[in-house]
C-alpha cells in the first residue's frame, strides 16, 4: 500500500502498517490504541529496557523490530509515530522522510481515532502549560491529557465530549489535522533549540496549536474556534503576527483587560468577553497558586474555558481551590526563617526567572543539561535577588560565569546533594532555597521530577549526604 493513504485523515486505521518509534508513556499508548484500531502495529525503541516494557504492556499485540530504517527503504510501512525524544535528524525519522512516509505524533494519530467525537481545549507555550492545563481541566470538569502525563491517545477507547490537552512543540511538529476548538498559547522563549534547530522553527511548531481553526462551526462561544494568547509576552506577540490566528482571537493579560480578553484590575482577574464592561471572576489574594506567572496561567485559563463555553460566574471556585502540583514552586521545607522552594520544573531560563521574580533574597541552585539556549535573559532578575548561586551539572559552569559577572557570590557544587550541603551551611534567616535550574535533568536525572524529588529527600534529611564534598 502506498504511504500516501495516511495523509487522508478519513482512512481506516486498520488498512496501515504502523511503526511506533519510542516506547515512553506516549508509545506504548499509541501502539495499544492503533492496534484495538486493526493497524498492523510495530514498535522499536533502542533502549532494550524500553523494549521489554512494551512487551510486557502490549503482550503480542504488536511486533517488536530491530532495524526500522530497513522496513521504510523497503516500503514496508504507511506511518511512524514519532516519540517526542526523538529529534527529526533521528536515523528512522529521516528514513521515513527519504521513503515519503507520513511522520505523526501520538497526538495526531489520537485525533485521527477520535475522528470528532471528542472536542479538544488544547495549551502549549514554552512554560506554564502543566499548571494552565490543570486549570483548565477543573473550570470545564473534563479530563485534561497529553503532555501533562496521560496521553491522548488513552481517550479513544472511550471518547468524552470534551478534553484539555496539554501539547508540547515536540507534539506539535508532528501534527497535521488535529485541530484545537481552543489553541492556548501562553509564552514563547528560547527552548528546545538543540531539537527544533532555530527559534523560528520552535515557534512554528508552537504556532500549529491553531492551525487549521474555524471562523464557523467551532464549539463554545459565537459558533467559532478561537486562540487565546498573551499580550505580555513579546514571543507570544512575535507568533500572532508571523502566524495569525484564522479565527476568533481572546488575549489575555496581567495588566488592565482589553476587549475581548481577560485582565487584572484592582487585585481582581476580570474578563471582558461576554461584554463590554469588566467582570469579576477571582481575587488574586483567593487563587490557589502564587506567582504574577501563574495570575497570567489563570488569565489564560479563564479566557479559553469561556470562549469554550464556560459561565464566567462559574469560573472562580475552581480557580480559588486548586493547587499547583509538584515541583512548581513547591515549599518543602520552612525551618528557622528559610523557606525551601522545590521548582525543579523550570528547565529553561524563561521559567527560571519566573521562579526567581517571585522571591527577595535567594540562594539559588541551578544547572544541569544545557538546550542550547543562552542564560543571558536571567541577568536581570539575577542582580538584586540572589544572595547565593550554587550551580550543577553540565551548565553550571555557564551559570557560574553569568552569576559572577552580576557580582552574586557563586559556588560551583557539582550535583545536587554538594548544593543542598553548601545551602545548608551558608542559609541565612530570611532565605530562599529555590531549585530554580533553568536546565533540563539529563545529564544527572532521569527528568525533573526525579530532580525535585531528590532535593525534597535531601533537604528533608539535613543534607547530610554530600556535606564533606563541599
Amino acid at each position: 500500500m502506498s504511504a500516501r493513504r495516511a495523509e487522508d485523515p478519513s482512512a481506516p486505521l486498520r488498512s496501515l502498517r504502523v511503526l511506533v518509534a519510542g516506547l515512553g508513556v506516549s508509545g506504548i499508548a499509541a501502539a495499544r490504541a492503533a492496534a484495538t484500531a486493526g493497524a498492523s502495529v510495530m514498535v522499536h525503541d533502542a533502549a532494550p529496557a524500553a523494549v521489554e516494557r512494551g512487551r510486557v504492556e502490549l503482550s503480542s499485540r504488536v511486533e517488536v523490530i530491530a532495524d526500522p530504517v530497513a522496513m521504510l527503504s523497503a516500503g514496508a510501512l504507511d506511518v511512524v509515530v514519532a516519540s517526542p525524544g526523538l529529534t527529526p535528524s533521528a536515523a528512522v525519522l529521516l528514513a521515513a522522510a527519504n521513503a515519503g512516509v507520513d511522520i505523526w505524533s501520538e497526538p495526531e494519530l489520537a485525533w485521527r481515532l477520535l475522528d470528532g467525537r471528542t472536542r479538544l481545549v488544547a495549551v502549549t507555550g514554552t512554560n506554564g502549560k502543566t499548571t494552565t492545563t490543570e486549570l483548565l481541566a477543573a473550570c470545564l470538569d473534563v479530563p485534561a491529557v497529553g503532555n501533562i502525563g496521560r496521553p491522548l491517545s488513552a481517550l479513544t477507547g472511550a471518547p468524552p465530549p470534551l478534553a484539555v490537552a496539554e501539547l508540547s512543540s515536540f507534539q506539535l511538529h508532528y501534527t497535521h489535522t488535529l485541530r484545537a476548538d481552543v489553541g492556548v498559547v501562553l509564552n514563547v522563549a528560547d527552548d528546545h533549540l538543540d531539537w527544533h534547530g532555530d527559534r523560528r522553527a520552535y515557534a512554528a511548531a508552537k504556532a500549529r496549536i491553531w492551525r487549521g481553526q474555524r471562523s464557523s462551526g467551532g464549539y463554545g462561544l459565537r459558533g467559532c474556534d478561537w486562540a487565546v494568547g498573551n499580550l505580555d509576552d513579546d514571543g507570544c506577540a512575535r507568533l500572532v503576527a508571523d502566524h495569525p490566528p484564522p479565527a476568533g482571537w481572546a488575549p489575555f493579560t496581567i495588566g488592565e483587560p482589553p476587549r475581548d480578553g481577560v485582565g487584572v484590575l484592582d487585585g481582581v482577574v476580570v474578563e471582558r468577553i461576554t461584554g463590554t464592561q469588566p467582570t469579576p471572576i477571582v481575587g488574586v489574594d483567593a487563587l490557589g497558586v502564587r506567582g504574577s506567572h501563574n495570575v497570567a496561567n489563570v488569565a489564560a485559563a479563564v479566557a479559553a474555558a469561556i470562549v469554550a463555553g464556560a459561565a464566567p460566574a462559574r469560573l472562580g471556585r475552581p480557580l480559588s481551590e486548586a493547587r499547583v502540583g509538584a515541583h512548581r514552586l513547591e515549599v518543602v521545607a520552612e525551618r528557622g526563617g528559610v523557606r525551601w522552594v522545590n521548582d525543579s520544573k523550570a528547565t529553561n531560563p524563561h521559567a527560571a526567572a519566573a521562579a526567581l521574580r517571585s522571591f527577595d533574597s535567594v540562594v539559588w541552585i541551578a544547572g544541569g543539561l544545557s538546550k542550547g539556549v543562552s542564560f543571558d535573559p536571567l541577568a536581570a532578575d539575577v542582580a538584586g535577588r540572589v544572595r547565593l548561586a550554587v550551580t550543577i551539572g553540565e551548565a553550571g559552569s555557564q551559570l557560574a560565569d553569568l552569576t559572577r559577572t552580576h557580582g552574586v557570590e557563586t559556588v560551583e557544587a557539582g550535583n545536587l546533594e554538594t548544593a543542598v550541603a553548601v545551602a545548608f551551611d551558608r542559609v541565612r534567616s530570611g532565605d530562599v532555597v529555590l531549585l530554580a535550574p533553568a536546565c533540563a535533568s539529563m545529564d544527572q536525572f532521569v527528568d525533573y521530577a526525579a530532580r525535585g524529588d531528590r532535593f525534597r529527600e535531601l533537604v528533608g534529611a539535613g543534607a547530610t549526604v554530600g556535606r564533606s564534598a563541599r
